[in-house]
């Protein structure tokens, strides 16, 4: 089953960010995940609007997203996002099979 991991990010330093997202994509698929959104404009239906970055990933399971996390080469790369940006990442683990008439109680 499939994990996703969304990334919210505030970038404060573009060019110093595009040395992060240089390097990013060849370590996604390194570890069998692919780019579902990629900084497309995000709308904001309720709520606070949001005006940051969003990035959507799929990972074909939670041991492969937490490998990547992991992996040298993107721990160097996000040496470049850390300095740049500011960044809440959530991980949505292994989702159920049952999507149609998921349990209500939770």
């Amino acid at each position: 089953m499939s994990t996703y991991l969304v990334a919210m990010m505030t970038v404060h330093d573009p060019d110093t960010y595009r040395k992060y997202t240089d390097r990013t994509p060849a370590t996604v698929k390194k570890h069998g995940g692919r780019f579902l959104t990629r900084g497309q404009e995000v709308s904001t239906l309720e709520g606070e609007p949001y005006e940051g970055r969003m990035v959507i990933l799929e990972f074909p399971s939670t041991t492969a997203a937490q490998a990547w996390l992991a992996d040298p080469d993107y721990e160097e790369a996000a040496t470049f996002r850390h300095v740049s940006s500011t960044m809440s990442m959530l991980l949505m683990q292994d989702g159920g099979d049952n999507t149609e008439n998921p349990d209500p109680k939770l």
